[in-house]
């Protein structure tokens, strides 16, 4: 460790030489971001200055067409990595992970709406032990927001149900997280906006220590990419996927008890007590009963191979 340098964030030494190396890497993805941009960019380099830890900034452009890029030139010290066409983004997020150098590597949005003055809060949580430190938005200031509002509660509630752990912001782009951890998921992660649900449920999922620290948040600069129907409709299936790869007895275990209490209740309530010494319609009835309780089985044998498979991948 280097005199003035942070503990718990060094990268070991590598052939780009002890200069190169950075404890934390600040990444923000941007897609016609012109109009806001800049300030993020000037207050982001105070902060981080002010901070003590070794930096670096990288801004991946999602294929703009407003000049983003030309500004971010104009910013000395800031490195640009440019997609020739927009892919989304999450998978500008994933370009900045794999190109950063830096032991944790935070994401803030190129929009002005979350306040980047709490990044080193966030770096601290990180050295007392946490993998992953959240913004927690105090408010909803996006666009939409009576469709939004329920639809993220619904998701959030989902997602909490899933993971077993109580979640106050599911989708923040303002977080830090270590970097090695977030290379373990990047083969699962989408190129939308349900980049950053899905690592955290993975991270989740899989044990690791996530903290949320509570943030205001601000009405963006700019025009917003974030589709209320078939971005919320992108977060629900990648909750269930997610949840899936990780744990996937959370979703087959309740379907297959409901379907075997259906069939349970059906065959006694019905079959037996209602129908009782009928000729008919006792026999339909028995089969659908018979139905229920076969679908129930393999519904179940289906998710204990499922989850027996999980198992022996993450051995």
């Amino acid at each position: 460790m280097t005199e003035g340098s942070k503990p718990g964030l060094l990268v070991p030494a590598d052939a780009s030489g002890e200069d190169a190396r950075v404890d934390v890497s600040v990444i923000l993805p941007a897609y016609n971001e012109r109009a806001a941009i800049g300030d993020d960019l000037d207050d982001i380099r105070r902060t981080m200055d002010a901070s003590g830890y070794r930096y670096e900034i990288i801004v991946v452009d999602d294929g703009s067409k407003d000049g983003t890029p030309d500004l971010v030139r104009q910013r000395d010290g800031v490195r640009l990595l440019e997609h020739p066409f927009n892919r989304g983004t999450g998978a500008a997020r994933t370009t900045g992970v794999k190109a950063a150098r830096g032991a944790v590597v935070v994401f803030t949005d190129a929009d002005r709406t979350y306040p980047n003055d709490r990044m080193p809060e966030m770096l601290a949580m990180i050295d007392a032990g946490a993998d992953m430190v959240i913004g927690a938005r105090r408010v909803e200031a996006g666009t939409v927001r009576w469709l939004r509002r329920p639809a993220k509660w619904l998701l959030r509630r989902l997602a909490e149900y899933m993971t077993g752990s109580r979640i106050p912001d599911l989708n923040s782009g303002l977080r830090a997280q270590r970097r090695d951890g977030t290379l373990r998921f990047l083969p699962i992660l989408p190129t939308t906006h349900s980049w950053v649900s899905t690592i955290t449920i993975a991270f989740l999922a899989s044990g690791f220590t996530v903290k949320w620290l509570p943030i205001d948040y601000y009405p963006r600069v700019g025009h917003s990419t974030f589709h209320p129907l078939r971005d919320s409709y992108n977060y629900l299936s990648l909750i269930v996927r997610t949840v899936m790869y990780f744990n996937p007895l959370k979703i087959f275990l309740p379907l297959a008890l409901l379907l075997l209490s259906v069939a349970t209740a059906k065959y006694v309530v019905l079959d037996v007590w209602l129908y009782q010494g009928l000729t008919w319609p006792v026999p339909p009835m028995r089969s659908v009963t018979l139905a229920l309780l076969v679908t129930g089985l393999q519904v179940l044998v289906i998710g204990l191979l499922a989850d027996l498979i999980v198992k022996r991948t993450q051995l």
